[in-house]
């Protein structure tokens, strides 16, 4: 279900007349329902992958707080990342592996060839794969508790507004927020409304417009563009591209409102950055976030850090 489709607004209006009528408990339980629906809606075939992952962190998690040895927690949090990182590996790159084996025994003349199979990429498997590390090696690190309710943290990996396209949010800032009661306040309402109704134009009205323009002229044999045409296709597709991504993140924020939730803001104004280090910092804040946090900072890309942090 897409966030500008009328069957997207059906459920959504459903659920919250519901999760209104209900106490934090029973919100959580219809809000897991409800996120599981709308994932099942994409593929209810990788439903299955959401649960494991869930699974796997919460149960390593746990394991963590309760290690008294180092080396048992590093051992469970590396058993974490293997298999998260494992899961992403297979459904994103194992096609382009496999293909480039095979083309690498064409080139060395050996007819010897492994059949290719379609892998469909689960919608969303980023940014919950990278949410359920983070909320892993935050409770490795002691910056985040342990949490022993699996509900809680079921709905924090599932939470259906930014399952698709994010923000990643960090499980010290969203689950707290999972364990209090959520009254919706007027205010919570107007902002959200805002939210939506920004999103919804930016989405709507900028990127959807942009698309066929953009496809039209990329369609074509290059060698028959003129240079105004790539410049127009070029600018078309950065305003297309901006629209689909800031246009969701702005209306998974919105209905997060509506729900009680405070999600962080995930684009702020990135084409009016002034240096391309000004760009990253407005751009898909929560995932630039995440990869200087849990990537770029342990691999020793600050000056002050060490080249391994896990040790």
């Amino acid at each position: 279900m897409l966030f500008n489709s009328f069957g997207f607004w059906l459920f959504f209006v459903v659920v919250l007349v519901l999760y209104q009528q209900l106490r934090h408990r029973g919100q959580n339980v219809l809000l897991l329902i409800a996120s599981y629906f709308f994932y099942g809606c994409w593929d209810w075939r990788f439903l299955g992958l959401i649960v494991l992952s869930t699974l796997i962190d919460y149960s390593v998690a746990l394991g963590i707080a309760k290690a008294e040895a180092d080396s048992r927690k590093r051992w469970l949090l590396l058993i974490s990342m293997a298999a998260n990182l494992g899961i992403l590996a297979f459904f994103k790159y194992f096609e382009f592996f496999l293909t480039s084996f095979n083309d690498m025994m064409l080139g060395l003349g050996l007819e010897r060839e492994i059949p290719l199979f379609e892998i469909i990429l689960p919608v969303g498997i980023s940014f919950y794969t990278f949410q359920t590390m983070s909320y892993t090696i935050d409770v490795y690190r002691g910056d985040c508790k342990a949490t022993d309710n699996l509900l809680d943290f079921a709905v924090y990996v599932a939470f259906f507004p930014q399952l698709v396209a994010g923000p990643i949010e960090r499980a010290s800032k969203l689950l707290p927020q999972m364990l209090t009661d959520r009254k919706p306040t007027a205010v919570d309402f107007r902002d959200g409304l805002f939210l939506v109704i920004s999103g919804m134009f930016r989405k709507v009205v900028i990127a959807d417009n942009m698309a066929p323009l953009v496809n039209t002229i990329f369609a074509q044999d290059i060698n028959t563009l003129s240079g105004w045409d790539v410049m127009l296709g070029t600018y078309a597709f950065a305003f297309q591209i901006y629209g689909d991504f800031s246009g969701y993140s702005a209306i998974a924020r919105g209905i997060s409102r509506w729900l009680g939730f405070d999600l962080m803001t995930n684009f702020h104004m990135p084409y009016f950055a002034v240096s391309p280090s000004d760009f990253w910092r407005r751009w898909h804040i929560s995932l630039s976030q995440w990869l200087r946090d849990y990537l770029y900072i342990p691999l020793g890309g600050n000056r002050h850090g060490t080249l391994f942090t896990y040790r």
